[in-house]
């Protein structure tokens, strides 16, 4: 989406005064550095750098489109090159995993809507210890 071309209030209210003032006298002097030539070339200065601005917002723009299209061949490139790795090597080699592949042989396959069990957690198990007292115990770990 296209950045939004600033327009300014201001300076379209200057020119129209400008073009009033301009009506009672062309090089009108009213002290203080109010005079019509100085008040122009500020309206003028205005146009110049909106003018600039909006330019180098379209220029963002189509910089912003171009890095975007890029972004997206890079996306493409980068799953070739695994896919490519994946075809020469396989996709249970080692190779395959360096390149940033999970090898077949590494992946989690679980029923749908169960989690996988994280490999920390341990199966917990109920042995029978004989004690000393010939009485047997029951130990969970």
């Amino acid at each position: 989406m296209a950045r939004r071309k600033r327009t300014s209030l201001v300076l379209e209210k200057a020119v129209r005064r400008a073009a009033s003032i301009n009506s009672i006298a062309p090089n009108i002097d009213l002290g203080n550095g109010l005079s019509l030539p100085a008040f122009s070339t500020l309206i003028e200065t205005m146009r110049t750098r909106e003018n600039a601005y909006n330019t180098a917002l379209s220029s963002i723009d189509k910089l912003y489109r171009e890095m975007l299209e890029t972004e997206d061949e890079l996306g493409d490139m980068t799953e070739h090159m695994l896919m490519a790795v994946g075809t020469r090597y396989g996709k249970s080699s080692v190779e395959y995993g360096m390149a940033g592949g999970v090898p077949k042989n590494q992946r989690r396959k679980g029923l749908r809507g169960e989690l996988p069990t994280p490999s920390t957690e341990q199966p917990s198990f109920i042995a029978s210890v004989e004690g000393t007292n010939g009485k047997k115990a029951a130990v969970t770990s």
